[in-house]
């Protein structure tokens, strides 16, 4: 009996004959020879049925697209086959034959694609996300494991707010109302305490009501937190932990990054040290002749990319219509899919952008920096920028004020390059206890359900901080997509609870 192989082991099998289970992504016949692409989850494989075989060549012809089955035959090197290897095939095994599957090979819009995500999973490009995020996941806990730090799980289920009261999702909790975690820190301070440096990974929940391109009600977090750190620490510890997942996905998943069309020219730029501002220098930035210049110039030069795409989008319909049913015609469905979309949120991206620019040279001091604050920042660095120092009233209660400046607190964000936004955010926490007490009066919180947490600035406390970086935006980043939602298997957001 042959081996059973995985279709990414195929190049060790040259010659010999194997057996290969998957599903059917595609399928084309021409008179007397059939041509299989097989999926297994490892990859792509071209199976060639000829008619002299005669019963896999009448099998194949019962298959429909996304039908289950084993195909046997001989491994042969094609460099123009997905893979540079295919198979010859003698035996054609069906599992299970689908019938009507709903995402025919040809363009989808995106609203029918996310109320099939169970299926759109099988597709190149969506396996090729998935698999960057396991790398990227794996590469996180890696940095931490490799550097002493202690994995700590945290509740799923909180008393109260971590961050801001109007974010939480409430929880009937055996007729107590409690919430979804917004974050895992409060605990992990506590566990820091113990252990001195330690990390949490879940998810975590915001009830904000956005619709941005990224914004997610569920999503992934990773965060550190540190005994005996202060600020520049915590600073060096992001920049370092940045550097090193991209360089990590640079290293293990090109091919993916291939497959997305992932201009990886940008990510072999992310090494230290990473431009610093505090907030101050930054909207000095957003109100500078450079950055408006700039800004005016981008703006140009995206509205001469959104015609380019428009008559890109033309060419690909019309070759469509002329192209024979196969593999090419495949790739410009996807195209067309690709391009609609990309005009579409670039058109109105477009239309918003002056308003933004306007807005950014009038930004006032105090405020909290928002998504375009950020995307107008991030496309002036080509690293991330790290920006500390915010004005304490638009952060939240735990974080420690500067000593010499009361107004600013001792936090950081991290800004991704290339328009996307933050993806950490920290600070050196309040240790003081009469400081965090007066916060939270300031604040006008309930100290009942936080006893537990002043405990920790009643018993050694220490300067200690921390920072959450979200897997979903980074993702997004390193991936070059467009909008969060395809970062996550089954994403939740305004509008978006099924499947």
């Amino acid at each position: 009996m042959e081996p059973m192989v995985e279709i990414k082991a195929l190049s060790a099998h040259a010659g010999a004959a194997v057996t290969l289970q998957g599903w059917l992504y595609g399928k084309r016949s021409g008179g007397k020879v059939a041509f299989l692409l097989v999926r297994d989850g490892t990859g792509l494989c071209q199976c060639v049925v000829e008619a002299e075989a005669a019963d896999a060549f009448a099998r194949a012809n019962e298959l429909a697209q996304e039908s289950s089955l084993q195909v046997t035959g001989t491994v042969r090197k094609d460099e123009r086959a997905p893979g540079g290897y295919e198979l010859l095939v003698t035996a054609v095994r069906p599992i299970q034959i689908a019938k009507d599957y709903p995402i025919t090979r040809k363009a989808h819009g995106v609203d029918f694609l996310m109320n099939h995500r169970h299926l759109w999973f099988r597709t190149p490009r969506q396996t090729a996300i998935l698999r960057v995020r396991h790398r990227l996941i794996r590469s996180m806990r890696a940095f931490f494991d490799d550097r002493g730090f202690t994995l700590v799980d945290t509740p799923i289920l909180s008393p109260g707010a971590a961050e801001g009261a109007g974010t939480l999702f409430p929880v009937d909790f055996f007729d107590e109302q409690v919430y979804l975690a917004q974050t895992g820190q409060l605990y992990l301070e506590a566990a820091a305490m113990a252990l001195g440096k330690v990390y949490c990974f879940g998810p975590t929940f915001r009830a904000e009501k956005s619709k941005t391109r990224r914004h997610l009600a569920e999503f992934w977090m990773i965060e550190p937190e540190i005994a005996f750190a202060e600020l520049p620490d915590l600073a060096e510890l992001a920049e370092a932990f940045i550097t090193h997942l991209v360089g990590d996905i640079l290293t293990h998943c090109r091919a993916e990054l291939e497959t997305l069309e992932r201009d990886m020219a940008p990510l072999e730029r992310i090494a230290p040290p990473f431009p610093r501002l505090t907030y101050s220098e930054a909207v000095d930035l957003l109100h500078s002749g450079e950055v408006h210049e700039r800004l005016l110039s981008e703006l140009e030069r995206d509205r001469a990319c959104l015609k380019q795409w428009q008559a890109d989008l033309g060419r690909a319909e019309e070759e469509r219509a002329a192209a024979k049913k196969g593999w090419r015609q495949d790739k410009l469905d996807r195209q067309i899919l690709e391009l609609r979309e990309n005009i579409r949120e670039l058109d109105v991206d477009l239309r918003n952008r002056p308003g933004h620019i306007e807005n950014a040279r009038h930004f006032a001091w105090g405020n909290d920096l928002g998504g375009d604050e950020e995307t107008i920042l991030s496309r002036h660095f080509d690293k991330p920028v790290i920006i500390t120092e915010y004005p304490k009233d638009v952060k939240a209660f735990y974080m420690k004020p500067k000593p010499d400046d009361p107004r600013v607190v001792l936090n950081l964000d991290v800004i991704a390059p290339e328009g996307y936004g933050e993806i950490i955010g920290g600070s050196q926490r309040e240790d003081d206890f009469d400081a965090l007490i007066a916060r939270m009066e300031q604040e006008q919180m309930d100290r009942a359900p936080y006893e537990w947490y002043l405990d920790l600035r009643r018993y050694g406390s220490v300067p200690h901080g921390g920072f959450g970086l979200g897997v979903e935006r980074t993702v997004a980043w390193i991936c070059g997509l467009r909008h969060i939602r395809e970062t996550i298997p089954f994403p939740r957001m305004m509008g978006r609870m099924t499947p």
